[in-house]
């Protein structure tokens, strides 16, 4: 009966305690976040997408709006991870200030009828039938580009796009195949697009 008692009357103190271990661990990921340490992103991933993902869904109202929503924070988590200074506050807050701005953007978005960070179409890397001599030579060089482009991605990465694009199968179904956390199977092949295509993008230039 006491050790009932104890569990369930938790002191404010070890609470307390309790949180700012969970903070320290946070601020430990974003940390290695920005020297690009993918198991980080995971694992921040699927210790506070929860909580993101329930803000954005209370200002979305939509439940895919608001998983993309999700996948916005952690990119832009990815992007910025560098710049975050706990000083001015702690992950969870930045974290959940992140889920309010990316859902509010996407209900911005939603009002002008525009859809931003649509991926990569497999069109877009699957030759068509019947092309003329300089379209072959044209989608030639561009399959050269992906493949080049693909090989500079993290194995992580490159192994999800190729699954998901090369096998049709779905993101459940992939992380089922491999075991991964499906929020990690989205997260990864989000990045992995974003970065093929400012790789592609920076050889047109």
């Amino acid at each position: 009966m006491e050790i009932l008692h104890a569990v369930t009357h938790e002191s404010p103190e070890r609470r307390t305690r309790v949180e700012g271990n969970a903070e320290d661990e946070r601020a430990s990921l974003v940390g290695r976040l920005a020297c690009r340490d993918e198991g980080a992103l995971a694992r921040l991933y699927d210790e506070t997408s929860p909580m993101v993902y329930g803000l954005a869904l209370r200002v979305l109202k939509d439940p895919h709006a608001a998983e993309e929503a999700t996948l916005d924070v952690y990119l832009q988590v990815w992007r910025q991870a560098g710049t975050f200074d706990p000083a001015r506050g702690n992950v969870t807050a930045w974290l959940l200030m992140l889920a309010r701005s990316r859902s509010i953007d996407r209900l911005r978005s939603r009002t002008r009828g525009e859809r931003r960070n649509e991926p990569l179409t497999a069109a877009e890397i699957l030759p068509d039938e019947g092309p003329s001599p300089d379209e072959t030579a044209d989608r030639a060089i561009r399959k050269r580009r992906i493949a080049s482009a693909l090989e500079r991605l993290a194995p992580e990465q490159r192994d999800l796009i190729v699954t998901a694009f090369f096998t049709g199968l779905s993101h459940s179904e992939i992380a089922a195949e491999t075991g991964l956390p499906l929020g990690t199977v989205k997260t990864r092949i989000r990045l992995g697009m974003t970065k093929l295509r400012e790789i592609l993008a920076g050889e047109i230039e």
